[in-house]
């Protein structure tokens, strides 16, 4: 009874065995492979639970995720034969779990060594075509397109899909970062003496502008003064005239008075030296003659200038 029992046992066990190697489960992050003596079977498993003969088959499992993979800092040349320091990382994936394992063995380590070479052979490319200012400034976004689309082109013979390439940073060796900066500080100095020139050209033509607007609004106005003051000369000269016409002999008086006023009313050492006989003292030498005009109409011709 106990021989019987153990032999079951034993049986039990045996196919307890067997049975855990038929057996094996897929999980939604992996890529798995399944061997048959050491050859490839077959591939394209879903999550899941499934079958495999016992003993004649094997299962290698690998992690289906994108995985990130940093490259270490490399020098490369620019146009200008400068160095700089780039340092980048790669994201990836097995796209083809069968190619993978043929070309890598399933290798991780292998295939990152690998890829490490495709995109440091890539920057060496681009940077090569390219100067310091291009590569720090202008075009690092389109420097990592062109990189993510040609390693992918290369790394699909390996079963390996490059989902992203990004440049962490690029640094200049300190006998290269001064002449850049020496570079860079001239071209902004060039820029600023443009910007001013251009300045000074703009405030010019401005200045110009007003200097001519102020000579024609002064020549305008010297203008229009000149004519009032045209037409205000020839109203007075209309009224002294009208004047004149209605009394000639108190409009002559009047005038002589307002001269002997302006002449012996000055103050000073000036001395004058006139004929008695002349014109100017008419008045003074012919007080009582018929010239000089009556104290009535005097009278009357001041009434007519008040």
């Amino acid at each position: 009874m106990s021989k019987n029992f153990g032999v079951l046992a034993s049986l039990f066990v045996v196919l307890l065995v067997i049975g855990l190697q038929s057996i094996f489960f897929v999980d939604e992050r992996e890529r798995v492979l399944l061997l048959w003596l050491g050859k490839i079977e077959r591939s394209d498993f879903e999550p899941g639970l499934h079958f495999k003969a016992p003993f004649f088959n094997s299962v290698r499992k690998f992690d289906g995720r994108t995985l990130s993979l940093d490259v270490d800092p490399e020098r490369y040349l620019t146009v200008e034969k400068k160095n700089v320091i780039v340092d980048s990382f790669v994201m990836w994936r097995i796209s083809d779990v069968a190619q993978y394992y043929r070309s890598m063995t399933g290798d991780e380590s292998r295939a990152a060594v690998r890829l490490s070479q495709i995109i440091k052979d890539g920057l060496r490319s681009e940077f090569g075509r390219r100067s310091i200012q291009e590569v720090i400034s202008g075009e690092r976004s389109l420097i990592m397109e062109t990189m993510a689309r040609r390693a992918n082109d290369q790394a699909k013979e390996f079963g390996i899909t490059i989902a992203d390439v990004r440049i962490k940073r690029i640094d200049l060796p300190a006998d290269v970062s001064s002449s850049v900066y020496d570079r860079m500080e001239a071209e902004r100095e060039r820029v600023a003496a443009e910007l001013r020139s251009q300045g000074v050209e703009t405030a010019e033509k401005i200045r110009s502008g007003a200097d001519r607007q102020r000579v024609i609004i002064l020549a305008n106005a010297q203008k229009e003064s000149e004519t009032i003051r045209g037409a205000g000369d020839a109203i007075a000269t209309k009224i002294y005239a009208d004047t004149f016409n209605q009394d000639s002999k108190f409009y002559a008086l009047y005038r002589s008075l307002e001269a002997y006023r302006n002449i012996f009313s000055q103050e000073g050492q000036d001395l004058l030296l006139l004929e008695p006989k002349g014109d100017f003292f008419r008045f003074f030498n012919n007080i009582n003659s018929d010239s000089m005009p009556k104290p009535e109409s005097i009278t009357i011709q001041s009434k007519g200038l008040e």
